[in-house]
């Protein structure tokens, strides 16, 4: 590591830190008044966030002139790829299934969400879902560029690979301490499982298109939930 990556690691904790004391207070506090226009406003400043971190990322990666195979952008072959594909699949299917039993279940039912900060954060309207998609590939993209390749890269000569993995993952789960305490659990558990993912295919790829699947299911099946509910309330109401 050069000066420079110290320098890239602490830009990474500034925005990490802007995000969680900033970021999110302001969204709070919009969302009081309009929250699907906070959502919006959340989702695009994150947007920037991440691929600004990453640009930074990116340009001294070239400056310092490594390979991207020292990252894992590299298409695994072999098993690899076949077990990398099977996932992709089978979390599609999966999404896909959950998709059509909440379209499918009777509206006299009303689903519950388990966790408060998903309602928050989730989009409620058409319009919200096609600008959260664009959030979710983004989050795929630049937080697995972010977590599981440069930090993993940049901690391993210290730690070891499974040591700087494992941190990897605490620092994933941490960033999203937002969240509260069981949105850190369950970050911390899916983020431990696409380290494992990179670990095993040794290749970044799967671990990015599957990120950026379970943001999007998460997304579609809240957007389905809320939009149920909003119908349920609509005809209590009498529209």
């Amino acid at each position: 590591m050069t000066t420079a990556d110290f320098l890239y690691l602490g830009f990474v904790g500034i925005g990490l830190f802007v995000d969680h004391f900033v970021l999110w207070p302001m969204f709070l506090r919009r969302s009081q008044t309009d929250p699907s226009r906070a959502r919006l406003w959340l989702w695009s400043s994150w947007m920037i966030l991440l691929w600004t971190l990453v640009a930074a990322g990116v340009a001294l990666w070239l400056f310092e002139a490594r390979t991207w195979e020292a990252l894992r952008f590299i298409v695994p072959h072999g098993w690899r790829l076949w077990s990398a594909l099977g996932l992709v699949f089978a979390l599609a299917i999966t999404n896909g299934h959950t998709a059509v039993k909440i379209v499918r279940s009777n509206r006299s039912k009303r689903i519950k969400v388990a966790n408060p900060n998903v309602e928050k954060l989730s989009p409620h309207t058409r319009p919200e879902l096609g600008v959260f998609v664009g959030l979710s590939l983004s989050a795929g993209f630049c937080e697995e560029f972010i977590f599981r390749g440069y930090l993993i890269w940049a901690i391993q000569p210290a730690l070891g690979l499974w040591s700087a993995a494992a941190l990897s993952a605490v620092l994933f789960a941490m960033a999203h301490a937002y969240q509260g305490v069981q949105g850190i659990i369950t970050t911390g558990i899916i983020g431990s499982l696409l380290t494992v993912v990179v670990l095993i295919t040794g290749s970044l790829l799967p671990a990015i298109v599957l990120h950026a699947l379970i943001d999007i299911g998460q997304g579609l099946i809240a957007w389905l939930v809320f939009r149920r509910t909003q119908d349920q309330s609509d005809m209590v109401a009498g529209v």
